[in-house]
């Protein structure tokens, strides 16, 4: 990518350089741009894969697991409707089933019918879900800051918490 006149050219456009917003050319990424790009695109596709790692070596469960966990632990009464966990964890409805049967196979969740409507479900946290979530939760946070939080100083962990938050609520419209 090279950059004229603010405008970013792609070196496999036949035209050149990308025009303004709207006629129909692409906008092309800055070089400022493919920058920040490049390594967050490797970031979100490396950190999920470290922390499952670290998740399956120490609890024997995956990332996906132990967001569900997290989601039931923090939630009021720590349980929450299927459809409500699914969004919360970025998981679909199948997949969450799966990994909420696995979950109840170990005594960790049960699934229950919501009493305001029929085809609602709710997931619940049980007391032995609860203990592995206190007992997992120290190697995972070790990990966590290991990996992002003692990488930063407080003024980028604010940073990061303001643009991690306006980024996903770009990816969630």
């Amino acid at each position: 990518m090279t950059t004229t006149d603010a405008t970013t050219t792609d070196p496999t456009a036949t035209s050149g350089a990308a025009g303004p917003p709207g006629d129909g050319e692409p906008r092309w990424l800055s070089e400022a741009e493919m920058t920040a790009w490049l390594p967050l695109v490797r970031l979100v596709t490396r950190l999920p894969h470290r922390l499952d790692r670290q998740l399956r070596q120490d609890a024997g469960i995956s990332h996906v697991y132990h967001q569900i966990l997290a989601m039931l632990a923090q939630a009021q009464d720590q349980q929450l409707r299927m459809s409500e966990l699914a969004a919360s964890t970025a998981t679909s409805p199948s997949r969450l089933s799966h990994a909420v049967a696995a979950l109840e196979d170990r005594g960790w969740v049960t699934r229950c019918p919501a009493a305001t409507d029929r085809r609602g479900q709710l997931t619940r946290l049980t007391p032995a879900g609860r203990a592995a979530v206190e007992q997992i939760a120290p190697g995972h946070v070790a990990e966590v800051r290991r990996l992002v939080s003692d990488q930063l100083t407080p003024d980028e962990v604010d940073q990061l918490s303001r643009i991690a938050t306006k980024l996903l609520d770009a990816a969630s419209r």
